[in-house]
């Protein structure tokens, strides 16, 4: 096996586990705040590292310059900005900065797809 291929099937893994976080999330939030040992209290200390992680991210794909990985990139943090949106929305909370922050990553999507097709 090759480093490469080593690599992606490293990456798989992590692929797996990841979701399979992300769905004990959506399905039972406390139980999946217990499994990966995070803590209310800290949570202004996780999201700073948190947009930190986002904002490397972005980064990196600005400067390796692929538009399918801009184009990924950005329709996650769309994803994540909405449905931020929608989880205060229904707690009755101010819903304008993510719906504001969707929408831009939404615009840098649509771009990024619209030079895919051209070919650019």
């Amino acid at each position: 096996m090759s480093w490469a291929s080593l690599a992606i099937a490293l990456s798989g893994a992590g692929v797996l586990v990841t979701g399979a976080l992300a769905a004990l999330f959506l399905r039972d939030p406390v139980a999946g705040m217990v499994a990966t040992s995070h803590r209310a209290e800290q949570l202004p200390q996780v999201m700073a590292n948190r947009y930190v992680a986002m904002l490397v991210l972005a980064v990196g794909a600005t400067v390796y310059g692929d538009l399918k990985v801009i184009a990924l990139l950005f329709a996650a943090f769309a994803y994540m900005a909405l449905h931020d949106s929608w989880i205060y929305a229904r707690a009755g909370q101010a819903v304008s900065k993510h719906i504001g922050a969707g929408i831009a990553a939404l615009i840098v999507f649509g771009v990024t797809v619209l030079a895919i097709g051209q070919g650019s």
